[in-house]
Formats: C-alpha cells, sequence, structure tokens
C-alpha cells in the first residue's frame, strides 16, 4: 500500500484550529466590554484587582461560540474556558496547571484557579512584549500545538470506540451470546481497550495506533504489543491486538500470539479504514464462537 505523503493530521488539526476562532473573536469581545481594546491590553493590566475580576468573568461565563478538542467534539464551558485561558498564556491547563490548584489561595476550586491564571499572566507578559503575539496569528499556533498533543490520546480512544462498535455488529451479526465490555481493563501495567466476554472465556483487545514507525520505535512498538499478548494470557484470558500502522517495521511473526488484526494504513483515514477494520475483525467469528 502506498504512503500517505500529505500530512492529514495537520490538515485535521487546522481545520479544528479555524473552528475555534469564532469562541477567540467572542472572547476578545467580552474583553472590549470590559474596556480593553485587546488581548495584549488585558494581559499587560496593572490593577491584580480588576485583572482577577476580569479572569473570573471568563472562567464562568457562557460563551456562544463553542471551543473543540483535537477531534472537533466541543468542550463543555467550564473546560473550554479554563483551557482556552491556559493556552492564551502559554500553559498546559491539565498536565502542569491542573495539579497545582488545589496548592492556590483562594476558597472556592474557581477562586483558586483566578489566582492561578493572575499569577502566569502576571508571569508571562514581559516574555511576549509584541502586541502581535497575542494576536489571532500567533495564537491559533499555540492552540495548534495544544491540541496536537492532546489529540493523539483522543485519537486512540476514537479507535478504541470503533472497535467496540464493529465488534458489537460482528457478534450480533454471527448470533453469538457474548457480552462487549464498555470500559478498558487494567492487568498490572498493562490496558486493555476492549473486553469479550463470554461462558467459555474472555477475549483481551488492545488498540495500538500509529502514523509513522521505524527503526528503534518499532522496536518498542512490538515489544509493547508483545507485552499486551504475555499478560494477558498469563493471567487466563485470550489476546487480540489490533494494530493500526502506516509503516511499522516490526516482525509479526515474532509476536507471543498468531492471532491479531493489523491493517497498514494512516490511522487519520477513519473513513477509509471502518470497513476494512470491519472485515478483519469478521475473520475472528471462529474464535469469537469458541468463547461464547
Amino acid at each position: 500500500m502506498p504512503f500517505v505523503i500529505d500530512n492529514l493530521r495537520l490538515r485535521e488539526l487546522a481545520s479544528v484550529v479555524q473552528a475555534n476562532k469564532p469562541y477567540f473573536d467572542e472572547f476578545v469581545g467580552v474583553l472590549r466590554q470590559q474596556g480593553y481594546r485587546d488581548i495584549f491590553d488585558f494581559v499587560s493590566e496593572p490593577d491584580e484587582t480588576k485583572a482577577r475580576a476580569v479572569l473570573t468573568l471568563l472562567l464562568t461565563r457562557q460563551f456562544a461560540a463553542p471551543l473543540f478538542d483535537g477531534i472537533l467534539r466541543p468542550y463543555d464551558s467550564p473546560t473550554a474556558n479554563w483551557y482556552f485561558l491556559a493556552w492564551l498564556f502559554r500553559d498546559a491547563p491539565a498536565q502542569r496547571l491542573g495539579p497545582m490548584v488545589a496548592e492556590q489561595q483562594g476558597g472556592s476550586p474557581l477562586e483558586k484557579r483566578v489566582s492561578l491564571l493572575n499569577h502566569i499572566r502576571q508571569f508571562v507578559r514581559p516574555l511576549f512584549p509584541e502586541r502581535e503575539s497575542w494576536a489571532w496569528a500567533a495564537l491559533s499556533e499555540v492552540m495548534l500545538a495544544r491540541l496536537e498533543g492532546s489529540r493523539r490520546a483522543l485519537k486512540g480512544t476514537l479507535f478504541e470506540a470503533l472497535v467496540r462498535r464493529l465488534l458489537k455488529e460482528v457478534v450480533s451479526d454471527a448470533g453469538l451470546s457474548l457480552e462487549i465490555g464498555d470500559g478498558e481493563v487494567r492487568i498490572h501495567d498493562e490496558t486493555y481497550d476492549v473486553q469479550v466476554m463470554g461462558r467459555e472465556g474472555n477475549l483481551l483487545i488492545p488498540v495500538k495506533t500509529r502514523e509513522t514507525m521505524g527503526g528503534g520505535h518499532a522496536l518498542l512498538f512490538t515489544r509493547d504489543i508483545d507485552k499486551s499478548i504475555r499478560v494477558a494470557v498469563e493471567n487466563g484470558y485470550r489476546c487480540l491486538p489490533v494494530v493500526i500502522a502506516e509503516s511499522w517495521g516490526g516482525d509479526l511473526g515474532s509476536l507471543a500470539s498468531k492471532e491479531f488484526v493489523y491493517i497498514q494504513a494512516n490511522p487519520n483515514q477513519v473513513a477509509v479504514l471502518e470497513p476494512r477494520l470491519r472485515e478483519e475483525l469478521r475473520k475472528f467469528v471462529p474464535l469469537l464462537r469458541s468463547l461464547a
């Protein structure tokens, strides 16, 4: 299969960022109602009491425009406002700032978030002294980077849901009495995205996706899959890895199980992959029947 030369991930992310422009415009509109010309003027606010009041307003406001995550799902309003303000100040709301909130001054979670954001506002402002650094052109690049980081996990979750849904179709079409779990299963330090449960045994399915694989990464990817299989088998489960990777240099024959789904394709092509994945899963009806 020929490689996809175009960076489909970048195209998707650029579309998401552009879809977030109305939220940015509304955000600026709120600041203008508070007497600021633009974001630069707000970030430069010398009156700490006023800045805290505006941050409180921004965190609690119900914006009409949605803010989307890396796979174009709208955040709920409180999350959207918190995330956008963190991105605005060039920070990571969940990974870095989240654990700090509880340690801030304030009697409520909102007051603690305001305190933290105001401190970061004051720290970041002199690092970006140009007005252009607070305009849409610059902030859209920040948003692109932040959404790219979260998108990998979200994309993985998307495929987990897809595999779960297609398995339910396959089991129903085959008339099998099996239950498909709705959540992940953790055994020691291994996580399995889908579980199939029957009277004669259970099947665990780790879903692994990669856009590109080569060199040492291919070896690590293969080891990761192999470990998932071994841990499942050692604890009395069957294991069926589902691997979607455009270029995987791993040795399929070296896996601890001969049962796996491997589709050589770019995982960004969800619409193209769905029918192929359905057909691959149908090949394992005999395995599924042995569990019923």
